[in-house]
């Protein structure tokens, strides 16, 4: 890939449950509304993403149509085609999926989600040169553990914890044709996020999760693991900004992403 390839962004926008957490500490209709700043989580994200030459469309999947109305600003971006607005499934992966089928497949993917109330531009685009710069069919972005712990003590974050560190999911993706097939993977890794030695265990064998469990393993190990088992090629991208491993989860994450703004 070289460094000026463009991207079709999918934005996961709808709630894992109902009554989320987050919402009923907003007082609004679904997590996505919450707002950060005075402004709705999802608007900081699509104008994250909008703010970079190398986003060509946006696509939102969820929240329920029935809600959107209580989102004005999203409503009017809806309308005037800035987005395009997709009902979600039932699991991230499987609206992922759903999301992907309106791209072309000949189109790269950047896969966010709306609950990453601190994205930048700063990020998106050095996250999407880093990318395109990559000889791979997948990218995932990382960030190292320590440093969320350093700038949020107290902050829970799981991590996957390897030989060469510690490191946090960042909800940024990429996939090219053919990356699109490690969805089916997704599907399995939403059951076991939070117990990783065994979504090691039934998808890479059990010598890979003794590996980690023993601090063996390392990233690279394990994404080639991965791409041997799925045929897709994958390459982990370490991101150099705290803000990138945080999204709002809880809802004491509401408090936590304002204090952290208003000390920029």
């Amino acid at each position: 890939m070289t460094q000026d390839t463009s991207y079709a962004a999918v934005v996961l926008a709808a709630d894992r449950t109902a009554n989320d957490a987050v919402a009923s500490k907003a007082g609004v209709a679904c997590k996505a509304f919450a707002p950060i700043g005075g402004t709705p989580m999802i608007i900081r994200v699509l104008d994250a993403l909008a703010a970079t030459h190398m986003i060509q469309s946006i696509i939102l999947c969820g929240p329920p149509k029935v809600l959107l109305p209580q989102c004005p600003e999203l409503v009017r971006r809806i309308e005037s085609g800035q987005i395009v607005w997709v009902a979600n499934e039932s699991s991230p992966s499987r609206s992922a999926d759903k999301a992907l089928a309106q791209v072309d497949e000949h189109t790269r993917v950047l896969l966010t989600t709306a609950d990453h109330a601190l994205l930048t531009l700063e990020i998106v685009q050095y996250f999407l040169d880093a990318s395109s710069a990559a000889d791979c069919d997948v990218t995932v972005g990382m960030t190292d553990h320590e440093l969320i712990k350093a700038a949020f003590p107290g902050r829970k974050k799981t991590a996957i914890r390897l030989r060469d560190g510690n490191f946090c999911g960042c909800n940024l993706y990429t996939f090219n044709q053919q990356g699109r097939e490690l969805i089916s993977f997704w599907r399995r890794a939403e059951e076991q996020r939070k117990r990783p030695w065994r979504l090691i265990g039934r998808v890479l064998g059990w010598r890979a999760v003794l590996s980690y469990l023993f601090g063996f393993l390392t990233m690279t190990q394990a994404l080639k693991s991965v791409s041997a088992k799925t045929g897709v090629s994958i390459q982990a991208i370490k991101l150099p900004f705290v803000e990138a491993g945080i999204d709002v989860d809880k809802a004491e994450d509401l408090q936590l992403v304002e204090s952290h703004l208003n000390k920029r």
